[in-house]
């Protein structure tokens, strides 16, 4: 089940100022999470953030920020109970999602996705928890519910599907 690049999103969750330094290799997971930001920016696939209690939490670091076509502020765990189904485009049929805590926010807009029919995508490797046992659960529970665990490159070159693609050489650079 290869995602199209025509019916994706990307949604980038609570990578917060205040959250972001507490998590288990938060540096790399942020990391890869702006890099894949940057290559859904390149090949036109719709950004979107979700910030969790930002009055507590702070707000998406401005790097995330500067990724995203709009930010949705949330105080439920699932961002699907904040709005999130409404603000992707119409069309969407697979979200991928990034971000923070794993097995809270993450886990649930997973969920709360699947239970509306969107296909959800997790870019193993751009979302963390501040325990790596959270991380590792959610992981497992994902995975037992259906939800497709990737990396940042598997998303890459599914979505580019062709070294043809008039947009491959800009990718390429942010995977080497």
């Amino acid at each position: 089940m290869m995602m199209n690049i025509d019916d994706s999103a990307l949604v980038m969750v609570d990578l917060q100022e205040r959250l972001m330094p507490v998590i288990h290799q938060g540096g790399e997971v942020l990391r890869e999470a702006i890099r894949l930001g940057h290559i859904a920016q390149i090949l036109g696939v719709p950004v979107f953030g979700t910030e969790q209690n930002p009055r507590h939490l702070g707000p998406n670091l401005r790097d995330v920020k500067n990724l995203c076509s709009r930010t949705l502020v949330k105080n439920t765990f699932d961002a699907r109970g904040a709005g999130l189904v409404e603000m992707l485009p119409t069309g969407t049929g697979s979200v991928v999602l990034a971000g923070s805590e794993s097995h809270v926010c993450v886990l649930q807009t997973a969920f709360g996705l699947l239970e509306r029919g969107i296909g959800v995508t997790v870019a193993r490797n751009a979302v963390g928890s501040r325990k790596n046992t959270d991380l590792e659960a959610a992981m497992e529970r994902l995975d037992r519910a259906g939800v497709q665990l990737v990396t940042v490159e598997m998303i890459a070159f599914e979505w580019l599907r062709s070294c043809d693609h008039v947009k491959f050489r800009e990718v390429l650079k942010l995977i080497k």
